[in-house]
C-alpha cells in the first residue's frame, strides 16, 4: 500500500479512523457513503486511504492511474465501479 500510508507500513483502519467519524465523516469517506461503494468492507479501509493518499499526491491523478494504484488492493464483493464513481466524486470537489 505505497499510496496508503506513504513510506510507513501500517493496518488501515487505525488510520481511517483518523479521517472522521459517524457524525462528520471526512469528504472521501462521504463520497463511499454516497455512491454506495462500501459493500462488504473487507477492503474498505485499504480502499480509501490508497485514494486518499494518491490523490493528495496527485489531485489530477486520470483514471488509469487511479486504476493502477489499488491494482494492490483485493476487493472481495467486486464493486469496483462504484469505488472509482466515490473517488472521482471526491476528487471532482476537491478542485
Amino acid at each position: 500500500m505505497r499510496y496508503a500510508c506513504g513510506r510507513r507500513e501500517t493496518t488501515g483502519g487505525h488510520y481511517s479512523r483518523r479521517l472522521g467519524n459517524p457524525e462528520q465523516p471526512h469528504p472521501i469517506q462521504r463520497a463511499f457513503i454516497e455512491e454506495g461503494a462500501s459493500q462488504c468492507g473487507f477492503c474498505l479501509s485499504g480502499v480509501v486511504l490508497t485514494a486518499k493518499n494518491l490523490l493528495d499526491e496527485n489531485p489530477k491523478a486520470s483514471d488509469e492511474e487511479i486504476r493502477e494504484a489499488m491494482t494492490s488492493i483485493l476487493c472481495r464483493c467486486f464493486a469496483h465501479k462504484r469505488m472509482m464513481a466515490a473517488i472521482k466524486r471526491y476528487q471532482s470537489g476537491r478542485r
